[in-house]
């Protein structure tokens, strides 16, 4: 329960923050041009019966304002006078325009109000890129400087690959690292025709098709590639079926139920197929006996394998920390200094965009519909504990969807106004009022829609049905 708190208040935190800025961008540059904005609130205030659906809200003197707050925490609003949105206040369009209102102002000025909150979104993404390199710096393992190499799955055996080849680069350039939040790694062999490794100390070149599919590379359990991290025990928890069995920081893994053991892929995959056949058995002593493993270990400075029996816990649980790339290899650290931490920010903002634009592509895909996710899996992406790297991480990341989301040609979308502003400034022809209304029909129920499947696809994982 504790994890899941966190993890929401990391997500509300993150969103609020988002949405008060992007809200603020149209209001910005709405009250520049000297447009009225009646509402802004941050999150919706839908109404129930008597109750407006305010959590909060106030109106300064001397302003035309109501700022607040609502209960729905789907986004959020800002309402600009004489502009059809998803308010849908068309007794105001009915009246004689004003000469403070969004649809007498020129076409340029309307422009500049839709992306006011896109162009926020994207200017803070960089910002905060930049702040994390200035207060952190860059840390990462370089894929080259992995000397025990990769394991690979069988769809990369196939094309040539070997487990232990270490990655060096391709046509493209050399490996950086090995992924991060956009998938460059796995983009790059995807778009290869060419990869280097280094086997057995000499360089081989592996010959690819150059456009492959990226998704099941990603998606495929296990993945296409790996860093080979041995099943070496990190430490011991106190208490736990390992620490009973005498199991010890330094031990290596080497097989579950007569199952071979490398990696510690291998072991959470065997513990993954218990846990299927867990989820069929319904009595305690079924149960009792799908936990009862038997596990080969090597202890630390031995060369005998010893066998143990053990019975893990209800959810499947060894008592062990499993040792990590940087158990073995020491990060590369990259530090900047202020003004250098800008053009690096920018930098690795622009990269993520164009990771992110790249994905998009797959979301057509059976595959890709099924990676959608809704407000559990944004959720999920934070980490179970307060750390502020990932959470302006995480939140720099949110605001680059958000900023590229909304800018997509969707009505209800600031894109799709935009699409219809364009059209105005190369036309001369404003859209009919009528078409604007039912273009906003059309982009809300698209969008309702959208986070329902997405919100859909959240419980079916939670489920284990997907």
């Amino acid at each position: 329960m504790e994890t899941f708190l966190i993890r929401l208040l990391q997500f509300v935190l993150a969103i609020s923050l988002l949405v008060l800025l992007h809200e603020g961008g149209h209001m910005f540059f709405a009250k520049l041009f000297g447009v009225r904005v009646e509402k802004f609130f941050v999150f919706f205030d839908v109404g129930i019966g008597k109750w407006k659906g305010k959590l909060f809200s106030w109106k300064p003197k001397k302003d035309d304002t109501e700022y607040g707050m609502g209960w729905l925490p789907l986004g959020g609003y800002c309402k600009i006078s004489g502009m059809i949105d998803e308010s849908f206040d068309t007794e105001q369009m009915k009246k004689e325009p004003e000469p403070w209102e969004f649809r007498t102002k020129p076409a340029w000025q309307r422009l500049l109000i839709m992306i006011g909150g896109v162009l926020v979104n994207f200017v803070l993404a960089l910002f905060i890129y930049s702040m994390i390199m200035f207060t952190w710096g860059d840390s990462y393992f370089k894929v080259s400087d992995m000397s025990m190499g990769m394991r690979f799955n069988a769809d990369a055996k196939a094309l040539g690959f070997h487990d232990h080849d270490v990655m060096l680069g391709t046509d493209q350039g050399p490996f950086r690292e090995y992924a991060n939040v956009n998938g460059d790694f796995f983009r790059q062999i995807a778009q290869a025709k060419r990869v280097d490794v280094l086997r057995n100390g000499k360089k081989h070149s592996i010959s690819l098709p150059g456009d492959m599919d990226m998704l099941p590379m990603i998606k495929t359990r296990p993945f296409f590639v790996e860093p080979f991290i041995p099943a070496q025990v990190d430490s011991v928890l106190g208490g736990t079926p390992a620490a009973k069995a005498g199991i010890k920081a330094g031990d290596i893994i080497k097989s579950i139920n007569g199952k071979p053991v490398e990696t510690w892929t291998d072991m959470n995959y065997q513990t993954g197929v218990l846990s299927d056949v867990m989820s069929v058995k319904n009595t305690h002593k079924d149960s009792l006996a799908v936990r009862s493993i038997v596990l080969t270990v090597q202890h630390k400075g031995k060369s005998k394998i010893d066998t143990l029996k053990m019975v893990l816990t209800p959810d499947l649980k060894l008592g062990v920390m499993q040792s990590t790339l940087a158990t073995y290899y020491k990060p590369v650290q990259e530090e900047y200094g202020f003004f250098e931490s800008f053009p690096a920010g920018i930098k690795h903002g622009w990269n993520v965009l164009r990771g992110y634009v790249g994905n998009f592509r797959y979301l057509a895909s059976a595959d890709g519909a099924k990676s959608i996710g809704g407000f559990g899996a944004i959720g999920s992406l934070f980490p179970p504990f307060w750390d502020w790297y990932m959470f302006w991480s995480m939140t720099a990341f949110l605001s680059i969807i958000l900023a590229f989301m909304n800018i997509l040609p969707i009505p209800a979308l600031d894109g799709g106004h935009v699409v219809f502003l364009l059209y105005e400034m190369i036309t001369r022809r404003k859209p009919s009022e009528k078409f604007m209304i039912r273009a906003e029909y059309v982009g809300i129920t698209l969008l309702i829609l959208l986070m329902i499947f997405a919100n859909l696809n959240d419980i079916l994982r939670w489920l284990h049905i997907m």
